[in-house]
């Protein structure tokens, strides 16, 4: 199953869908004005949480209209069960964990309180050393750490086409930052999702809004403990 989920995301994750063109190993282009997270953050008083979205394009919502995005139907979950903190959607379509750390200081500001990591799609699609992709994925998680936030880590899968020994060296990557750093894990963040192509656009790759909802119920079961954590957190 997983393997024909790659299959299809081989032909768009990489491409037009995601547009990003940066060769791995190379520095990473200056930040842009295009380069900002796909949704506002809303209006709220100073203080109020925030729960931070590091993606791509499938955190930025590609082919959705804003509010159908996974992270805009966990913005409603949090005002329905009454918690206070509000989603900042910092995907960037076709990023890399590169580029994520790149990001990190104008993505994070002085009231988020939880890091959601999505990265690694592209990164896989490239074939980027697994020892890279984890390198960049754990100061992501060290930088998270030192501000202070909880962090959670959403696992993605690599294409077949590098290999049984690469995917499952790519698979492990997310499993020992989770163990390494005791960040919660989703193992696979299109997890229901990827590969049905009734929960997809028509490119194959990126969830239309019914698919959205699965995967903000499947980012939910993740963040929900953190949350009721913080209840209980002076």
């Amino acid at each position: 199953m997983r393997a024909r989920i790659w299959l299809l995301l081989a032909g768009a994750l990489l491409g037009a869908a995601c547009g990003g063109t940066e060769p791995e190993g190379s520095a990473p282009p200056p930040a842009s004005t295009e380069a900002r997270p796909a949704i506002a953050v809303p209006a709220a008083p100073a203080g109020t949480p925030k729960v931070v979205l590091l993606g791509d394009s499938l955190t930025a919502g590609l082919g959705l209209p804003t509010d159908e995005s996974y992270p805009a139907v966990l913005q409603r979950r949090l005002a329905r069960d009454g918690y206070p903190h509000v989603i900042v959607n910092a995907g960037v379509s076709g990023d890399t964990s590169a580029g994520g750390l790149r990001r990190m200081d104008w993505s994070i500001d002085a009231d988020a309180a939880i890091l959601i990591v999505a990265l690694g799609g592209n990164d896989g699609l490239r074939g980027l050393a697994p020892a890279q992709l984890k390198a960049n994925l754990a100061a992501i998680i060290e930088d998270g750490q030192r501000r202070g936030l909880t962090v959670i880590l959403a696992g993605m899968e690599a294409p077949p086409n590098f290999g049984a020994d690469y995917t499952t060296a790519f698979r492990q990557v997310y499993r020992d930052l989770a163990r390494e750093y005791d960040v919660r894990l989703i193992p696979f963040l299109l997890d229901r999702v990827g590969g049905v192509a009734e929960l997809n656009q028509p490119d194959g790759i990126h969830p239309n809004a019914e698919g959205a909802v699965i995967l903000a119920e499947t980012v939910w079961r993740a963040l929900e403990p953190v949350l009721e954590e913080s209840k209980s957190t002076p």
